[in-house]
């Protein structure tokens, strides 16, 4: 996995910024009822879609909660006082405290199940009856877009996906939520080009491809051959699920 410490101060421009973040906020919204109410955002990274939920639905009280200290220092400047740091597995926060919990862009990066369960058990102990649960699903499936970068990658070894869709919704529904809506929205400004990629390859972005390794440098010198280096193909699909806790649960 990723240094996300490391990550921080770049982690917005490699993932296509402001840009990325309004299609995001626009989709977990659109699945949001309106009407005063506390959010959530587990896992908010930099903030940069925390800050959109919060200016988008003003009568949304916001938190956001991360376990990395220089996410949560760069979301605290932008959301100042309404951060804290805490494991997504253990939220520091009483149960039914928030009307709707956002989870974006975080289960697909666990490796073991079973801390996929616990985060959802945890979003759903935190959620009042009636609220929503909102999260990204099958997100590694997303950036397979059909293009030629996809077929020399085709090959790779691919751990199992903790956040398929049909995996989360079975976690969902064991602690009591129900399926409530689903929706999808554009990777904005993330569609690969084939020298990106190789650099995504060499730094560790392919969980199974480790940087250095003989097996890694095959994958980045089929890259290489590919025509238009720097041409970006097209920007992957993100799909978003949300359920909801019943009233009297």
């Amino acid at each position: 996995m990723l240094d996300y410490d490391k990550e921080a101060d770049a982690y917005d421009a490699s993932r296509g910024g402001e840009a990325r973040a309004a299609a995001a906020t626009e989709a977990i919204l659109g699945l949001i009822p309106d009407g005063p109410s506390r959010l959530l955002d587990v896992a908010c990274g930099t903030g940069i879609v925390t800050r959109r939920l919060a200016a988008g639905r003003p009568a949304l009280r916001v938190t956001g909660v991360d376990l990395t200290p220089a996410m949560v220092r760069m979301a605290g400047g932008r959301l100042p006082g309404a951060v804290v740091r805490a494991d997504s597995r253990r939220l520091p926060f009483r149960t039914g405290t928030f009307q709707a919990v956002t989870s974006i862009w975080l289960l697909h990066l666990l490796q073991d199940a079973a801390d996929v369960r616990a985060i959802v058990a945890e979003c759903a102990r935190v959620l009042r009856p009636g609220g929503v649960f909102v999260t990204t699903v099958d997100k590694a499936a997303a950036h397979d877009v059909g293009s030629d970068i996809d077929a020399v990658l085709a090959a790779r070894p691919r751990r199992p996906a903790q956040d398929a869709a049909a995996t989360v919704t079975a976690h969902a529904v064991r602690h009591g939520l129900r399926p409530a809506g689903e929706t999808t929205f554009p990777g904005v400004g993330q569609g690969r080009s084939p020298r990106a990629t190789i650099a995504d390859l060499r730094r560790g972005w392919f969980t199974q491809l480790p940087p250095g390794e003989p097996h890694t440098e095959e994958f980045a010198a089929r890259l290489s051959r590919l025509p238009d280096q720097d041409r970006p193909r097209p920007d992957p699909v993100f799909q978003v699920r949300a359920f909801t806790k019943p009233t009297g649960h």
